[in-house]
């Protein structure tokens, strides 16, 4: 069974779009077949992974468009096993677009369900707000993933979020479950994470994934040269953080 998973925070700056990128790169290093799906008109995840403006002629936006079908857009990265459904600046058009469509909510998932066969993982990266782009997104997904920035603010709207994840097991998705938040930025020198950890437990108390994914210099270098951190510094605790959460999701799902 294909695990389609959504990289989710309405709030921007927490890490999201790094994590998805990782996640889907160690996934693909531990020999899965793997689809990135970048639902972020600001198509950081594709950029991230080199694919510049200039090599993507179509993204997700013509699929869900029905201009193009999702596996003629689908390009190739450097990372074995790892391909990327990109998004380019037409995608932000959806959000409008789509408002008129029958099924609307679920027009990402049956996009994904001509193209799962082909993967053991899809991962979604998703838009910063809580608009149709993020409501296809969880509808589409089997599980969610939170990325939470250890900082003060970080739990400003995670409520709305949980709760547009609520209506969403509601009325569209009744088996759409938490895979886990984790704990991204993190700086262990500052009283203030430690803080935010806490109060973390109290919104996720058996969701907490033990990997936390430190501050440092090379993450949030690494998609300016188009890589993942396992290509641009496959040594640095950067790295090895994503490494282990990465097999922490590998164990959840009982995959050697």
């Amino acid at each position: 069974m294909t695990k389609i998973i959504s990289v989710v925070n309405q709030k921007g700056g927490v890490g999201k779009t790094t994590t998805a990128i990782n996640v889907a790169a160690g996934l693909a290093d531990m020999g899965k077949n793997v689809l990135l799906v970048d639902m972020d008109p600001q198509a950081n995840a594709s950029s991230g992974l080199g694919l510049t403006k200039d090599r993507v002629q179509y993204g997700i936006y013509e699929a869900l468009s029905q201009q193009k079908r999702l596996h003629d857009i689908v390009l190739h990265t450097s990372h074995p096993g790892l391909r990327v459904a990109p998004a380019t600046p037409h995608l932000a058009g959806a959000n409008v677009e789509l408002v008129t469509v029958e099924r609307r909510e679920h027009r990402l998932s049956d996009l994904l369900s001509e193209v799962h066969h082909a993967y053991d993982y899809i991962i979604i990266d998703c838009p910063p707000s809580l608009g149709l782009l993020t409501i296809n997104s969880l509808a589409a997904a089997n599980e969610l993933l939170i990325p939470v920035q250890a900082e003060y603010y970080a739990l400003e709207g995670l409520g709305q979020l949980l709760e547009t994840i609520g209506l969403v097991q509601n009325h569209i998705k009744p088996e759409l479950e938490i895979l886990g938040a984790v704990i991204t930025m993190f700086d262990k020198r500052t009283r203030l994470s430690e803080e935010v950890m806490r109060e973390l437990y109290k919104y996720f108390p058996n969701t907490i994934f033990r990997s936390v994914i430190p501050r440092t210099v090379r993450l949030a270098e690494a998609p300016s040269f188009g890589k993942s951190i396992f290509h641009y510094e496959p040594s640095g605790k950067g790295a090895h953080a994503y490494e282990r959460l990465v097999r922490e999701i590998a164990d959840k799902h009982g995959i050697d």
